[in-house]
């Protein structure tokens, strides 16, 4: 697993522990698109469709290796 994707999933569970990250703009709008959950976008990238192509092939790929073969890596917590 590459840093990148590393990176990505640690901005989702930060979102999801804490509603809020440092992560980087690309590791927000991932990570909003890993857990489905657009509020997690940032603020500039309301518009889910440019908030897809802001990220670019390499890092929807990341989104979509996330989504098939990492999600257990994810720590969804029961409300």
């Amino acid at each position: 697993m590459n840093n990148e994707i590393e990176n990505i999933i640690a901005v989702a569970n930060e979102l999801l522990q804490d509603g809020e990250t440092c992560g980087s703009t690309g590791e927000q709008i991932a990570a909003a698109f890993i857990l489905n959950r657009m509020e997690y976008l940032p603020m500039s990238h309301l518009v889910v469709i440019e908030a897809w192509q802001r990220l670019g092939v390499s890092w929807q790929a990341y989104v979509m290796e996330i989504k098939q073969d990492h999600m257990h890596l994810i720590k969804i917590t029961a409300g």
